[in-house]
């Protein structure tokens, strides 16, 4: 079987999406799986995420974005000075994942999120968090842009040519939705709607929720929206 690189939307804490998601991919070591950020807070299993995601790592090659929630939790328990908000926007689910007492987290946990990389590319796609400013370079980027700021679907393709795969705003109706040169996959999964990858050169579509259910892989181009005129759920 050929290598093949899937995106996977944001997972908030889904823990079972997540599993039978993975189930339903069935990654190999030749494989690698691109997790979009926001692993943790809101769902009730940032633990349980983390947990498999450092397992992945031990089946196929795994590449991790970081999130604004996944910042967030770094910088809440690093430095203290910005928990309270974290806690506020999500992490105290995430908290009491792990028993409700933060000195709980195993180091490991928060050294993998520390892991995250503020974007990674392929030959045809830029995988990111949020979203690119205009104009500027990917290594000239900044975290606002690239963990913080929403899609708006005015978006326009990147001058290099390859296809942005995007998370972060969250899509009401729970499928991907594209525009030139764009494709967002944040499908609301810790709202009840799929938890979502995408086989970026098969151009399928994977989903799994948090109650266990699974759908079978569909064309991207037959169950996606049109960015330009979906619903936004723009919750920080």
């Amino acid at each position: 079987m050929p290598s093949r690189t899937f995106a996977i939307g944001d997972i908030h804490g889904c823990d079972r999406a997540l599993a039978a998601l993975v189930e339903l991919i069935r990654p190999t070591a030749d494989d690698t799986l691109v997790v979009l950020g926001d692993v943790v807070d809101r769902g009730p299993g940032t633990r349980q995420a983390i947990e498999q995601l450092l397992e992945l790592q031990q089946t196929c090659r795994l590449v991790l974005i970081l999130g604004n929630h996944d910042e967030m939790m770094i910088e809440g328990l690093r430095t203290g000075q910005t928990i309270r908000t974290w806690l506020i926007l999500g992490g105290l689910a995430s908290v009491e994942s792990y028993g409700g007492d933060p000195a709980h987290i195993p180091p490991e946990h928060l050294e993998f999120l520390e892991s995250g990389l503020n974007y990674w590319q392929t030959d045809a796609h830029i995988f990111i968090h949020a979203n690119l400013e205009p104009g500027v370079p990917l290594g000239q980027q900044t975290p606002e842009w690239l963990r913080w700021t929403h899609v708006s679907g005015r978006e326009l393709p990147h001058p290099s040519g390859r296809r942005v795969i995007c998370g972060h705003t969250s899509l009401k109706n729970g499928v991907p939705a594209v525009l030139p040169g764009w494709v967002c996959i944040d499908t609301h999964a810790f709202g009840g709607k799929p938890l979502t990858a995408l086989d970026v050169e098969a151009d399928l579509v994977y989903r799994a929720d948090q109650q266990g259910r699974r759908w079978e892989p569909v064309p991207l181009g037959e169950i996606a929206t049109d960015l330009r005129i979906t619903p936004l759920d723009r919750v920080r």
